[in-house]
């Protein structure tokens, strides 16, 4: 058998390597019969010697290539590269009872590419691909990982958590475990907990500079931006924040008219739908020419800024100070 694990998600396709592995059985034999390659450099030769090796004090042998196929996808008019392809297509159905040929990629295959057509075709071969979720997929993966840990979480609380750290898996893998040992499994995590307990504090006071924006509250922007700032936080940093929020209440408000839900409209955009809700509201205070002249004004500063044209926290002063009187 081998197995094909690719897509962007690496903590979920780790989690699952990590099972394959468990099942080659004690961890002590299961070390001897796992081997490692990097398919970046390795040759089919090395593949075959570790595959065709009989496994030791156990049942099975697990050798993991990692990066091989992508390699071999983008190897173009390269002879070698597709003399190894093709060997590599011959071997495939030979590899012995005893070893489970593992590939590993970080992207997203080709259906058309030929070792996941001979994995479709054959019935030897397995194909999982793992995908990093956004909007409605990312909040069902927090409030399911919040519960494999033991612990509930409060609606409000998961999309605030997913709006924080957003679809970087691995630390909100570390979030929840602390938020849940945190409530001690004795009540829902509440949002007071994420903000009191989220690492990324100053992401959230970010948040609130852009909120603030959206709203119009020239006072609260103001006031979080120096806040911000006396945080260490880069000028650049902040405009990119938002320059972003004000680009999804463009998109937003253009989709609304056709999508109509926020919900529709987050799934359009790949984003968390509880921003994306409030990002709507907050489009209602702006017509669509205040909107892409806001946004042009952003692009200006950020080029006039990076030019060395004008100083970036006397820029963002300026900039933050005027962008919720815009006529």
């Amino acid at each position: 058998m081998f197995y094909i694990l690719d897509g962007d998600d690496a903590f979920s396709r780790h989690k699952e390597l990590g099972a394959l592995i468990s099942k080659v059985g004690d961890p002590r034999v299961g070390e001897l019969n796992t081997t490692f390659l990097d398919g970046r450099s390795s040759d089919l030769n090395e593949i075959r010697h570790h595959c065709d090796t009989l496994p030791l004090l156990g049942e099975r042998r697990l050798v993991i290539v990692t990066g091989l196929l992508e390699r071999l996808s983008q190897a173009g008019k390269d002879r070698s590269e597709g003399r190894l392809l093709q060997e590599l297509l011959r071997y495939l159905p030979q590899l012995p009872s005893t070893t489970r040929l593992l590939f590993v990629e970080d992207v997203i295959l080709s259906k058309r590419d030929p070792v996941v057509a001979l994995a479709q075709q054959s019935g030897q071969g397995h194909i999982r691909t793992f995908v990093l979720p956004e909007g409605d997929a990312l909040v069902r993966w927090t409030q399911k990982s919040v519960r494999l840990a033991g612990g509930e979480i409060e609606p409000t609380a998961v999309e605030t958590l997913c709006a924080y750290v957003g679809n970087d898996l691995y630390q909100l893998d570390q979030e929840i475990q602390k938020l849940v040992a945190y409530t001690d499994a004795r009540r829902p995590i509440s949002e007071a907990d994420v903000r009191e307990l989220t690492p990324r504090a100053r992401m959230a006071s970010m948040f609130d500079l852009v909120d603030a924006l959206g709203r119009r509250d020239g006072r609260t922007a103001v006031r979080t931006y120096r806040q911000l700032l006396d945080a260490g936080e880069s000028p650049l940093a902040l405009l990119g924040m938002i320059a972003r929020h004000f680009r999804l209440m463009i998109q937003a408000k253009e989709l609304a008219p056709t999508l109509g839900t926020s919900e529709a409209i987050a799934r359009e955009l790949g984003q968390n739908p509880y921003p994306i809700k409030k990002i709507l509201g907050q489009s209602d205070n702006y017509s669509i020419s205040q909107l892409h002249r806001i946004y042009h004004r952003l692009l200006e500063t950020d080029v006039d800024i990076k030019t060395g044209q004008l100083d970036a926290t006397l820029a963002l002063d300026a900039l933050i100070a005027g962008l919720s009187h815009v006529a």
